[in-house]
C-alpha cells in the first residue's frame, strides 16, 4: 500500500549548541516513546499541491537550527532517568507514495490503515541512544493529496511545544522567516525543582498513585489484554453548546463550564455506562493541565519542553456519575483542573525529584508488544486529554490549511483526546479508544445523550 522512496537524516543547516541540555522533572515522567500525528492536505479544485521534497528537507534543516534539541539523542542515566545530548545527529525524513487513494482512509480513524502514514520506531531492536527524537514521513497520494506524518519523542515536547515547532517548520517552508516572538525558549532550568526536595510535599500527589481497579480484580493484566477499538466522533458547534448548557443548568457558577469540562464529563459518564459495571465501581479520570500560565512568573509561551502536569479527579462511583446530572462529572473535572496552581506544580516537581526511580511515574505508553503499560488507565478509568486550542489548522507548508489533523495511533483502553475541528466549523473531534465489547454501546450513548 505504501512505497518508500527514500529515507535520510536531516541535520541543522548551521552549527548549533553542543553538549548536555537539562531535562526537567516534568520531562522525566513523560513516555519515552514517540507521539504520532498525521496532518492531511487535499488539493483545491483539482489543482496540484506545489510539493517539493528539497524544500521540505531544506526548511526542516533550517528549523532544526532553532529547535536543535530535536536533532540530539537521549541517554539513560541513573537507571530510570534520561539526559539529552545536543549533538546535531539529526532528524529522520522519509519520502513515501501511497497506492491507496486518500478517500480510502475514510475519516482517518487511528486504526491499522492510518498507521502506515507516520514513521515507526522498532523499540525492541533500537536502543534509545540510536533513536531520532523527530521522525517525519511525507506521503503522496494518487489524487495529489499529501500527508505529513510526524513522530516526536514525548520526552522532548508536549503538544503545544510540538505544534509550535511544526508551525515554525511550515513557515520556513513557505519561504518566510521566523519572528522574534516565534523563537523557542530552551532553558528548562526554569522548571528545576529545589536541590533538596522537602521530606513531605505540600500536596498529596494522587495523580501518581494507582487508579481504582475493576471490582473483583487484583491487577490490570486481564483488562490490558482485551481487544480495543478506536473511533473518531465529530461534535458540532451546536452539540458542544448543548452539552455546555446541560452541564451549567440550574448551577450557580462563577463561569459556565468550558467546552472541555462539559464534553469530557459527558464522555466519562457514557464510558461508565457502556462498561456496564457494578454501581459501586470506583472510577476516576486523568487529565493534563498546561502549567505555562500557572507558574509565577509564567513560562514563556515559546517554552519548548513538557509543561503539562497531570491532574486527576476525585474517585467517584458509577452510581453517582450516572444518577446525577452532567454538572456532577463536569464539576469533578473542574475541581481537578483548579487544583493545579503554582504551588501545586512546584510541589509536583519536588515530588518527582524525591523519587529514586521514576519509571513507575511515567505515563502509560501505547506500544503493545514491546512493554507492559505500568500505569494502565483503562477500564474502569479514563485518560481524557485536551488538544482544544492547539494550532493544528494553521500548519501551512505553502499548500493551504490541512483538512484533518489527529493522532496516528490509539490502542490503549480509556485513552481519549478532545481535538479542535477546522477553525471555520468551531466543531470538536473526539478520538476514543475503548474495549471493543463496549464501543458500540458507547457510540450510541454518546449521541443519544447529547
Amino acid at each position: 500500500m505504501i512505497t518508500f522512496k527514500s529515507t535520510c537524516m536531516i541535520v541543522p543547516s548551521e552549527p548549533t549548541p553542543n553538549g548536555l541540555l537539562f531535562l526537567s522533572e516534568s520531562d522525566q515522567v513523560m513516555q519515552w516513546t514517540h507521539t504520532p500525528l498525521i496532518i492531511i492536505y487535499k488539493p483545491n479544485n483539482n489543482t496540484i499541491i506545489p510539493f517539493s521534497i528539497e524544500t521540505m528537507k531544506n526548511s526542516l534543516s533550517r528549523a532544526l537550527v532553532h529547535y536543535y534539541p530535536l536533532a540530539g539523542r537521549l541517554h539513560w542515566i541513573e537507571g530510570s532517568r534520561l539526559q539529552l545530548h545536543c549533538n546535531a545527529m539529526g532528524a529522520q525524513l522519509t519520502e513515501a507514495y501511497s497506492e491507496s487513494k486518500l478517500d480510502e482512509f475514510g475519516d482517518f480513524t487511528p486504526n491499522g490503515m492510518v498507521q502506515h502514514l507516520f514513521p515507526r520506531v522498532d523499540y525492541s531492536t533500537t536502543s534509545i541512544e540510536e533513536q531520532p527524537l523527530l521522525l517525519v514521513q511525507l506521503t503522496r497520494f494518487p489524487c495529489g493529496g499529501l500527508c505529513v506524518g510526524t513522530a516526536i519523542s514525548h520526552i522532548m515536547a508536549d503538544g503545544r511545544a510540538a505544534m509550535n515547532f511544526t508551525n515554525a517548520w511550515a513557515k520556513l517552508a513557505r519561504g518566510e522567516d521566523l519572528g522574534c516572538d516565534e523563537m523557542p525558549f530552551h532553558d528548562r532550568i526554569m522548571l528545576r525543582s529545589c536541590e533538596t526536595p522537602p521530606m513531605h510535599p505540600l500536596f498529596d500527589h494522587i495523580a501518581f498513585s494507582k487508579p481504582p481497579l475493576l471490582i473483583g480484580c487484583s491487577d490490570t493484566k486481564a483488562e490490558q489484554e482485551k481487544e480495543t477499538s478506536a473511533v473518531l466522533l465529530k461534535v458540532t458547534k451546536k452539540q458542544v453548546e448543548e452539552l455546555q448548557k446541560k452541564a451549567s443548568q440550574n448551577m450557580v457558577l462563577v463561569r459556565p463550564y468550558s467546552r472541555y469540562e462539559a464534553v469530557a464529563g459527558h464522555i466519562w459518564r457514557c464510558a461508565s455506562k457502556a462498561r456496564a459495571g457494578n454501581g459501586c465501581q470506583p472510577t476516576r479520570v486523568r487529565l493534563g493541565v498546561d502549567g505555562r500560565n500557572r507558574f509565577k512568573p509564567p513560562l514563556p509561551q515559546g517554552y519548548f519542553g513538557n509543561a503539562i502536569f497531570d491532574a486527576v479527579t476525585s474517585t467517584c462511583l458509577y452510581v453517582d456519575l450516572l444518577s446525577n446530572p452532567l454538572s456532577y462529572a463536569a464539576g469533578k473535572l473542574r475541581e481537578a483542573i483548579e487544583r493545579v496552581t503554582n504551588e501545586y506544580v512546584t510541589s509536583a516537581l519536588d515530588f518527582i525529584l524525591s523519587q529514586k526511580d521514576v519509571a513507575h511515574l511515567r505515563k502509560n505508553f501505547d506500544i503493545r508488544g514491546y512493554t507492559e503499560a505500568p500505569n494502565f488507565l483503562g477500564n474502569p478509568n479514563a485518560d481524557i486529554g485536551s488538544w482544544i486550542g492547539l494550532p493544528f489548522y494553521s500548519v501551512d507548508f505553502g499548500w493551504g490549511k490541512p483538512v484533518y489533523v489527529g493522532p496516528g495511533m490509539l490502542h490503549s483502553d480509556g485513552k481519549i483526546f478532545i481535538i479542535s475541528g477546522p477553525a471555520d466549523e468551531e466543531s470538536l473531534v473526539v478520538a476514543v479508544c475503548l474495549q471493543t465489547q463496549c464501543m458500540d454501546s458507547f457510540k450510541e450513548l454518546f449521541y443519544k445523550d447529547i
